[in-house]
């Protein structure tokens, strides 16, 4: 019988949630880098044993972690394996793995419209090469994309996506500018999609040496011309990999749809409660259900009405049902984070999504209804899933 192996990422350290493939009893090990910011775990397809994790602090920086044995122990990439990489305080010992933006000159711009310079702060999401797990991309703020090729021990900048002549006019977003999704083309090595908050998202047909804005459609009520080139709050893309030309999008308001590989993209928010929120994904098998989870408002980060419901298009947006059973429907001010869904690949697809209120929560029969696996974790950031053998 398959497992399914949890990868959760919280304020406060990382989590590995086991089950088989019933989904019904869960192991919960943890934490992992206790007192540490984990940004996001995410697993290589090549290798499902080899995790890569971004682990930050506002004291201590920016470290990536490495496992080869599915999250049991952990080492920093250039250190041996077993080895602590820590010192007193939980400080990384020598070197840690340097992100370097890669000479582009130049500045973009601060919230009040002012020149800021291009400085490195974290990673926020790190994308595993689909075929060599020695191959990772990370995603970083300020925003840029780096890839290594010897499994996170050096990297390097993509350097064409900030070279693009359009990234001076990048701003931050309210939680920085942040590039947090990174999608690789399952049918075309040299095709990967990015967004960027709050600058949009973007589109490489070289394996990255260019890139070009995929926003038209988008439409922004908050920047001077709410359908510029760049400039829009994406939140969360997501593509089903049996169609790559297909994406989905939660942007800062609306759910969008594009149905040629980002060129234009229309609105599909259809009979939402509100179309602001952080997170999409796609079920496992029909590519045409999707699911988000609306907040109340950009600047009331919670369900609204305090009922906690997933909601679920199974005809590719504009028709939404609520999912509700298992979820508590009064009093629930927590928010579900722009990488915290994620879905396994088991014949009954699973869905799971993580809370700011530190529950993780799963559903066995495609969200019809829910279960918490854990409670009570510190705030959660990320969620990613894996379906073993």
């Amino acid at each position: 019988m398959s497992k399914v192996r949890v990868l959760v990422g919280t304020r406060k350290g990382a989590f590995i949630l086991t089950s088989d493939g019933k989904r019904e009893k869960w192991d919960v090990d943890g934490p992992h880098f206790a007192g540490w910011e984990l940004y996001h775990l995410k697993g290589s397809p090549a290798d499902p044993n080899r995790l890569y994790a971004s682990q930050c602090s506002g004291w201590f920086g920016q470290v990536i972690q490495r496992s080869e044995d599915g999250g049991k122990t952990w080492h920093q990439p250039g250190t041996p394996p077993g080895e602590s990489t820590t010192g007193p305080g939980g400080m990384p010992k020598g070197e840690s793995n340097k992100f370097v933006y890669d000479g582009v000159a130049g500045t973009h711009q601060w919230y009040d419209g002012t020149a800021h310079p291009w400085e490195f702060k974290r990673v926020w999401h790190l994308e595993p090469s689909l075929t060599d797990p020695d191959i990772v991309y990370a995603g970083v703020e300020d925003a840029a994309l780096f890839r290594s090729t010897d499994g996170g021990q050096s990297w390097k900048e993509l350097s064409g996506l900030r070279k693009h002549g359009s990234g001076p006019h990048w701003a931050p977003g309210a939680g920085g500018m942040c590039l947090h999704s990174i999608i690789l083309d399952p049918s075309n090595p040299q095709r990967i999609y990015i967004a960027i908050s709050a600058a949009g998202a973007f589109r490489t047909d070289d394996a990255g040496k260019t890139w070009r804005p995929i926003n038209q459609g988008l439409r922004s009520s908050h920047i001077p011309d709410g359908t510029a080139e760049v400039g829009h709050c994406v939140h969360h893309i997501a593509m089903h990999p049996s169609r790559p030309g297909v994406l989905f999008m939660q942007k800062h308001w609306d759910v969008m749809r594009s149905d040629n590989a980002g060129d234009l993209w229309r609105e599909v928010s259809g009979n939402l409660p509100t179309d602001f929120g952080f997170v999409i994904d796609i079920h496992a098998h029909e590519p045409e259900t999707i699911y988000v989870v609306p907040i109340k408002s950009d600047g009331e980060h919670f369900p609204p009405d305090g009922k906690l419901r997933v909601y679920r298009s199974r005809t590719g947006g504009n028709e939404w049902e609520a999912l509700t059973k298992g979820l508590p429907q009064q009093d629930c001010y927590v928010n579900v984070l722009r990488d915290a869904m994620a879905v396994d690949s088991l014949d009954s697809c699973g869905v799971y999504f993580g809370t700011t209120g530190g529950q993780v929560y799963a559903s066995a029969n495609a969200g019809d209804s829910w279960a918490p696996i854990v409670r009570d974790l510190p705030a959660v950031l990320s969620v990613e899933v894996q379906t073993l053998p």
